[in-house]
């Protein structure tokens, strides 16, 4: 029986990386840190990042792909993207070897891992978000999303666990320190997802498999990880939520799915081994 680990390794404006391993091959979504700072956070959690077969990359923001060139050096590994999203990086933060193009709307494997590409709402040239099919297991990455749409839509409801994006608390925001333009940017159909934004879809997909939640890519000045957690309070008694630290790599969970009939998916949090069962 194969089994599915995951790590938000950084999320945030500071920088992200999303780790994802199913049996003896990993990837990792984005590479947003110093190639130093994931593996240094790598071993601290224990992670194998000699795993990683590819880094696919959601698009060309620098808090996605600041570590992207040295860690695929580092590594041999090749890096996947849009052509919108290479042509955005022209030749900044980009591997030796030229990148592998994916369709915006495409599958791609890696092994046994099936990566799922669609199209997201950002103001980037050819942005995606990405649904990981290990197994039976399904593992969402949706940040930097505008609003919501058709793709992340379908995608999350057919997850049992995702980081989705809950970036900021529109009071904060409107009554903060950001300029007026920058406040437009973010709380534009291509910006990103506020707390109350990502409770709305949550709220509104009908998502019957969907266990765990990790709220991520937090605003540092325009929201707090007690303010989003209210802001999904109602899903509580359903959905294990959490907040991605920006500062740390969160800890690892595994995901594993047992032989039966009707197989079961468990989910097994780092000193909580008790958690039940889900169809």
């Amino acid at each position: 029986m194969k089994t599915v680990r995951i790590c938000s390794i950084a999320s945030g404006s500071n920088g992200n990386a999303y780790y994802i391993e199913y049996g003896e091959e990993a990837i990792l979504v984005d590479a947003g840190i110093s190639a130093k700072q994931i593996l240094k956070r790598a071993t601290q959690r224990k992670i194998d990042i000699n795993r990683v077969k590819a880094v696919f990359v959601s698009h060309e923001h620098s808090d996605h792909v600041r570590g992207l060139h040295v860690l695929c050096d580092r590594l041999n590994i090749p890096a996947y993207m849009t052509r919108g999203t290479a042509e955005g990086m022209r030749t900044y933060y980009m591997p030796k070897n030229p990148p592998i193009r994916i369709d915006v709307d495409g599958v791609t494997c890696i092994g046994d891992i099936k990566v799922h590409s669609f199209s997201k709402p950002h103001d980037v040239i050819e942005p995606c978000s990405f649904r990981v099919e290990c197994g039976d297991i399904n593992i969402g990455v949706f940040t930097d999303i505008g609003c919501s749409c058709e793709g992340l839509v379908e995608n999350l409801a057919k997850c049992h666990v995702a980081f989705l994006e809950s970036n900021y608390d529109e009071e904060m925001l409107r009554a903060g320190k950001y300029p007026a333009q920058l406040k437009q940017r973010i709380l534009s159909d291509k910006g990103h997802l506020s707390n109350a934004q990502a409770a709305d879809i949550v709220r509104a997909v009908d998502a019957p498999c969907l266990h765990t939640l990790i709220l991520s890519h937090l605003s540092a000045d325009n929201n707090r990880p007690q303010i989003a957690l209210k802001a999904f309070a109602e899903f509580a008694d359903r959905i294990n939520i959490s907040t991605a630290s920006r500062y740390e790599a969160g800890e690892v969970f595994t995901v594993t799915t047992e032989t039966a009939e009707t197989p079961q998916i468990k989910i097994v949090f780092p000193e909580r081994l008790d958690r039940a069962a889900i169809n």
